[in-house]
């Protein structure tokens, strides 16, 4: 069977998924807000449980980097962190298939959103990334990304390619602005041995409150191997050194579990410029889907990579101060 990714209906995909999990749905599909993967909660016809299905973009992972994250989830959950792995299917598989296009079931899990403005809620959080990241270290990712400056450009910049940009002096601009982050960042990256599997895009969203169990981490789409600060900084108020109290009660819960290099918060500053490139680039894989284009119409216009260059510019000072910040003797 042949799918076409821009044209999933629940007429095409839930024979497939009851086959898949042996059990009959309800003729109901609820499309979630998703650019990148085809997001739906579906529903069991008997007890009318909620799940979700993810069928994921053909091309951006392959079927062992999405294996990768399954693996990780369920051995979060054998090990009592708290994370939604994906249901295993009738064919003994976390990963199903319709036509070309692979995905997973996951139970819908609900909660609320945390703020994490206080010093409680920070060393929570803290905690919890500190579990995750213990679990981890256990093993490697083999077919993830591996977040280093370097791979990271190269990875950003072949995605892309000139024929991007209106102009060819636009391209020659954003690989110049590349491989100077890359530079920069390279010379106060943390060494790659202390590299573990993270979660990746840890921003305060993908962290949940549920009633009487507490913190949940959600959505692991963007999991990699890095070094530990990346699941941290996206949860600081600004940069390391401008919230010193925020971040002193991140590494009083991170370090119940583990301990953590301080010094690596000199590279937030450029792993912030690195999300930004990699956003770019995620948006070039689906810049000619009509969702996406209906939703950023400039997207891609010279207007719009002038706009992007002066924040990418404006970045790299920025970069160079963390650095120097962290550079000189403290203590936080």
């Amino acid at each position: 069977m042949r799918s076409d990714f821009d044209d999933l209906t629940p007429e095409l995909f839930l024979p497939v998924l009851e086959t898949a999990l042996e059990c009959d749905l309800k003729g109901f599909a609820s499309a979630f807000h998703s650019y990148i993967n085809r997001v739906y909660e579906v529903r069991t016809a008997g007890d009318g449980e909620c799940l979700v299905v993810k069928f994921y973009r053909p091309g951006r992972w392959s079927a062992d980097a999405i294996l990768d994250e399954h693996d990780y989830l369920w051995e979060c959950a054998d090990s009592d962190v708290p994370v939604v792995p994906p249901y295993v299917l009738a064919d003994g598989s976390t990963l199903g298939w319709l036509g070309e296009i692979p995905f997973s079931v996951f139970p819908k899990k609900r909660g609320r959103d945390v703020s994490f403005e206080s010093p409680d809620e920070l060393k929570q959080a803290g905690t919890l990334v500190a579990r995750l990241h213990a679990v981890g270290s256990r093993r490697t990712a083999e077919y993830r990304m591996v977040l280093d400056p370097f791979s990271l450009i190269d990875s950003v910049t072949g995605r892309l390619s000139s024929g991007v940009f209106p102009h060819e002096f636009l391209f020659r601009r954003f690989t110049e602005i590349c491989n100077e982050s890359a530079e920069i960042s390279a010379g106060a990256f943390p060494a790659g041995d202390s590299f573990l599997r993270l979660h990746g895009d840890l921003h305060r969203a993908n962290i949940l409150s549920r009633p009487e169990e507490g913190l949940i981490l959600i959505d692991f789409d963007d999991m990699l191997t890095g070094p530990p600060v990346q699941d941290l900084w996206m949860l600081l108020p600004d940069s390391p050194s401008q919230c010193p109290e925020e971040t002193r009660a991140i590494l009083d819960g991170y370090s119940l579990f583990r301990d953590f290099d301080e010094s690596s918060f000199a590279v937030v500053e450029c792993l912030r410029a690195m999300r930004m490139l990699y956003f770019l680039s995620w948006c070039a894989m689906q810049r000619n889907d009509l969702r996406f284009s209906e939703t950023f119409p400039d997207w891609g216009t010279e207007p719009f990579w002038r706009a992007e260059f002066a924040d990418l510019t404006r970045q790299i000072p920025k970069m160079k101060e963390e650095i120097r910040f962290w550079s000189r003797p403290r203590w936080l």
